[in-house]
């Protein structure tokens, strides 16, 4: 089938994902090397949360990217459908990190230094550098949620059921992560604000042990998202319909059976479905394209004969021709199909039996 609605539409989304992936690599990577020299001079918990944050946000950021790239990658005879659910297993490997590393080992850290907690040292430093990467993640935040916007806007969708049900989760996750440093961020500067206030230092592992709750609750959103992407989830309810109305309103169609749907990847779809042809309308149809006269004419001919042998030559070559015609409707239904929704990448339509066993 030919593939280039789908490819139109996910192209620009794609691009954005990119963009919002790209952005927030390198602006963790800078804020990580911010928040690791400063922890190296304040010894803070909250700050050490900050820097275990920031790494596991890096990380995710270059699994996300590597997970772009790989889906890329063109179907061959092992993929047939491509590799555009690739991306979603590298997203779902980073949401694991993210929860392992960002959220059990920050967790973990804050609680082993709760009741011995030592104040931090050189906090104006610390303070510069939460507001610096405030900025710097508030941007990278801002590219995120452009992103998410521009593909709801593509996909027809609003913004929140786009982050829940959305086809590609990429600038999604960017989006959530930055949300969550940002806000990781607020925490941190509490927790020293309220340790410089009070002069207890408790504070300090108590923010690094909320920052690490919040990218637990990031980490298992981002889990759930991926896993129902890789488990193969139906197109939206809202498309399902437009195909199915085009489907029974079309002259060629009787009946419909065992509908199917699923998403391939960011944008992608496949969809099957058994038809019960009106063969009368494709018959009319195919003797509207060919001409009445001309079959009625070999027909009569035929049935000249002094032996069967002419008419039974006759109504096998009648007999191809429909097949033909049948074939043809398919593909013309095929091509309508993608149009509605182009989206759809691969369409399956097979003749179904009335008389035959339901599947």
């Amino acid at each position: 089938m030919d593939t280039r609605f789908g490819l139109c539409n996910s192209k620009k989304p794609m691009l954005l994902s990119q963009q919002a992936v790209t952005t927030a690599l390198w602006c963790n990577f800078l804020v990580f090397s911010l928040k690791f020299g400063v922890w190296l001079e304040t010894s803070s918990h909250v700050m050490l949360a900050e820097v275990i944050h920031s790494l596991a946000d890096f990380a995710n950021q270059a699994l996300l990217a590597y997970g772009l790239n790989s889906s890329r990658r063109a179907p061959d005879a092992l993929h047939p459908y491509g590799y555009s659910k690739e991306r979603f297993v590298w997203s779902l490997i980073s949401a694991v990190g993210i929860f392992c590393l960002g959220s059990g080992a920050t967790i973990v850290h804050g609680f082993q230094n709760l009741w011995n907690a030592q104040p931090p040292q050189h906090i104006f430093y610390a303070a510069l550098v939460i507001g610096g990467s405030f900025i710097i993640e508030g941007a990278s935040l801002v590219v995120a949620i452009n992103a998410v916007k521009k593909g709801a806007a593509a996909e027809g969708m609003k913004i929140r059921d786009y982050v829940w049900r959305g086809h590609d989760p990429t600038s999604v996750a960017v989006m959530t992560e930055d949300g969550a440093a940002v806000t990781g961020l607020l925490i941190a500067a509490a927790s020293l604000v309220a340790v410089n206030r009070t002069g207890n230092a408790i504070y300090d592992p108590i923010g690094s042990i909320v920052v690490g709750h919040l990218l637990g609750m990031v980490a298992i959103f981002l889990i759930q998202r991926n896993r129902h992407a890789l488990i193969g989830r139906a197109i939206d309810d809202h498309d399902m319909e437009r195909v199915l109305r085009f489907l029974s309103s079309d002259p060629v169609v009787d009946a419909i059976y065992d509908c199917k749907s699923e998403v391939i990847g960011p944008g992608f779809f496949r969809f099957k479905a058994e038809i019960d042809f009106n063969g009368v309308v494709v018959v009319q149809n195919y003797l509207e394209r060919t001409g009445r006269e001309e079959w009625a004419r070999q027909f009569r001919e035929a049935t000249m004969g002094k032996d069967d042998a002419a008419i039974l030559k006759t109504m096998a070559n009648y007999g191809e021709e429909v097949v033909t015609a049948l074939g043809s409707e398919v593909d013309r239904l095929e091509k309508e199909i993608q149009k509605i929704v182009p989206g759809i990448r691969h369409v399956d339509i097979e003749a179904h039996n009335p008389k035959g066993p339901s599947p």
